[in-house]
């Protein structure tokens, strides 16, 4: 009989989860409380993968030996109650990818502010330097598509193949066995808190988990001046690479003998120069030439919506940072400003304070 896995959420994460668990040959099952995409349907129905939107069918889903949720589902939603008193293993799609990615190397970056544009850059200078490196996650394909891409292509059996993962709290909720060879930890600051209780140490206790399953050989890039990092610690089993202040001095940052000039970048603010400094850790651990890292921090294109220049009307530079959703990165984008700033806010409270 065959493993009966069920995915419930049907975004990129949990498409992607879906595909990779049909191609192994498991009996699969999607579920959303919401509407799914056009697209994502093709998707499934291409692969022959039954399911169902705009709601959770309990005789569907209870029966499964498996379940991948995707990370926005929270724990306290009927569906999760049902599957916890159930006594279901549940998993994440990274933890699912992970399981059939073979021998390759993982970059995971978390934190609260600076994923995304940390997660790009460092896959850009690896991209620059040569390597065969792809990126996901929280941004882009999904982990397990990845995987799955390279399973029928072939490639699974590549030893040198990088990933660069974006993963979130939410994300890292649902990891058991999931190790990278390198994790970064950028900052924790309060967001996302109505998920944890209202407890910043839960949060931080999620955010640690990136570093969880690390051993000897493996690297935990962290903030070492992050108060929230430091009273929150969790122990590794990784070499630890402390980030301290005084790295970036008269437009270079350093790391040991090296210099890289940042005059020509895009990247602005104090905060983007420790997202630099932390891509480029990653990069020189992994093997990339200082001089291709600097042509990547030279091209390199800050992602759209983090302080993203939009357009310059009667000399008022028009900058869309709307992907600043909690306190502190607006407070990191407001600190990157070098001119008067009108500051144009909306959004809803996450239990920040």
């Amino acid at each position: 009989m065959k493993k009966r896995i069920v995915i419930l959420g049907s975004g990129e994460s949990g498409t992607g989860a879906a595909r990779l668990a049909r191609f192994l040959g498991f009996d699969v099952f999607v579920s959303d409380k919401g509407p799914i995409k056009e697209e994502f349907k093709q998707e499934l129905d291409t692969a022959g993968i039954p399911w169902e939107e705009n709601q959770h069918t309990l005789a569907q889903i209870l029966n499964a030996s498996e379940i991948i949720k995707s990370p926005g589902i929270p724990e306290k939603s009927d569906v999760m109650k049902a599957v916890r008193e159930k006594g279901i293993n549940v998993i994440g799609e990274i933890e699912f990818g992970y399981r059939y990615a073979g021998k390759c190397r993982i970059v995971a970056i978390t934190g609260s502010n600076g994923k995304t544009t940390t997660t790009e850059l460092t896959w850009h200078l690896m991209h620059v330097a040569g390597l065969p490196v792809r990126k996901g996650g929280n941004v882009g394909n999904s982990f397990a598509r990845m995987v799955m891409d390279d399973l029928v292509s072939g490639n699974a059996g590549r030893k040198d193949r990088v990933f660069v993962l974006e993963v979130s709290s939410f994300q890292l909720d649902d990891i058991q066995q999931f190790r990278p060879y390198i994790s970064m930890l950028l900052n924790i600051t309060p967001d996302h808190l109505d998920r944890y209780e209202y407890k910043l140490e839960n949060y931080a206790a999620a955010k640690f988990r990136v570093s969880m399953n690390q051993r000897r050989g493996d690297k935990f890039i962290f903030n070492g001046y992050d108060p929230v990092i430091r009273e929150n610690w969790k122990e590794t089993g990784a070499k630890k690479v402390a980030i301290r202040k005084g790295f970036y001095k008269n437009g270079e940052i350093r790391v040991g003998n090296k210099r890289f000039d940042m005059t020509q970048s895009a990247l602005k603010g104090p905060h983007n120069m420790f997202n630099a400094v932390c891509a480029i850790r990653a990069a020189l651990l992994m093997g990339a030439d200082p001089v291709k890292i600097q042509q990547g921090l030279n091209s390199f294109e800050t992602p759209p919506h983090r302080l993203e220049k939009v357009a310059v009307i009667k000399g008022v530079t028009w900058i869309n940072d709307s992907k600043a959703t909690n306190v502190d990165s607006v407070f990191y984008a407001l600190q990157a400003m070098d001119t008067p700033t009108v500051w144009i806010v909306g959004g809803q409270d996450k239990g920040n304070d």
